[in-house]
């Protein structure tokens, strides 16, 4: 009972940052590009857009919806297949881009690191919007230290506790050490970071579109069916977040109710500009970093304790 006001707590801004609103922007956006502008399908005034948008968004909470009833172990099944072959085949996409353009990385490397250190990167210059703006984006990234990730390991079935943590160290290291780095030098090579009017998924298009070798849609057709593989199983694993977070504030009788709320997010996200849902999640985010890192340093010991003991057994 001393840990339930965290828990509380927690629940309360994870029932608002697990939901899935970049996610189903940004897949939003980029169907929009290659589909509905050539097409001139939903365009011109801006109900138009927006009445496209949230079609494309009522289709895509009708597939969500048909797989999180089945419950978690549905979601993991699902989850499972799509999440391996996104790494695949979006990390073989942009590995072939930079073996196309490799005397041009040792420069990418460069300036990374130089501009990480010198804040040239940011407006201003200022080296804390630097580090402050990578923290964000790192924490929304790989959701290290939000404690999200802990409600879906807590849920495997295991009788070592320690090797499951261990499992989930290995998450941040796939998804920003390796996929984000890799996005990073491809949009540094194809030189798309000087265009000003490209944003989000868009700007990772036009990468794909001038740096994959042969038909210059190739690469925006690789590139989509990773972001719907990314996209569609990050919203499958939000559900699940949401929906233990409400239960554990509003008991099991409100799994349905969460349920069309979760669902009813994914519609609205996909009308709402990028920045917005940005801004929302970094608050939300923030939040939820909150209790997760006083219950961390208070856990600490047990945690240790555990990892000691697991090790000592494997010796």
């Amino acid at each position: 009972t001393r840990w339930r006001p965290l828990a509380v707590f927690f629940c309360v801004c994870g029932l608002f940052g697990c939901l899935p609103l970049l996610q189903s922007n940004q897949l939003t956006g980029i169907v929009r590009h290659m589909f509905f502008e050539p097409s001139g399908f939903f365009t011109g005034d801006a109900f138009s857009v927006s009445l496209g948008n949230a079609l494309f968004g009522c289709v895509l909470a009708a597939l969500v919806g048909v797989v999180v009833v089945g419950g978690v172990v549905r979601v993991g099944a699902v989850a499972a297949r799509l999440v391996p072959a996104m790494v695949l085949l979006y990390g073989g996409s942009a590995l072939v881009i930079l073996a196309c353009r490799a005397s041009e990385v040792p420069a990418a490397f460069a300036l990374v690191f130089r501009d990480a250190f010198t804040g040239e990167a940011a407006a201003g210059g200022a080296l804390g919007v630097v580090i402050m703006t990578g923290v964000r984006r790192a924490a929304f990234s790989n959701e290290a230290g939000m404690g999200t990730e802990a409600m879906a390991h807590g849920a495997a079935r295991t009788r070592e506790p320690a090797r499951e943590g261990l499992v989930a160290m290995l998450g941040p290291v796939v998804d920003t050490l390796i996929v984000c780095t890799l996005t990073g030098l491809v949009l540094l090579v194809t030189g798309v970071t000087l265009d000003p009017s490209a944003e989000g998924i868009l700007l990772t298009t036009q990468a794909f579109s001038s740096g994959f070798p042969g038909s210059p849609d190739l690469g925006p057709v690789l590139l989509l069916i990773s972001v719907l593989c990314l996209s569609f199983s990050s919203m499958l694993g939000y559900s699940y977040y949401v929906l233990k977070c409400g239960t554990f504030l509003f008991g099991r009788r409100a799994r349905s109710p969460l349920l069309v709320f979760y669902l009813l997010s994914i519609v609205a996200s996909a009308v709402v500009e990028m920045t917005d849902a940005i801004n929302f999640l970094d608050v939300a985010f923030g939040l939820m970093a909150f209790p997760t890192m006083l219950s961390t340093l208070l856990l600490a010991p047990k945690a240790m304790e555990s990892a000691r003991q697991y090790f000592e057994r494997l010796s």
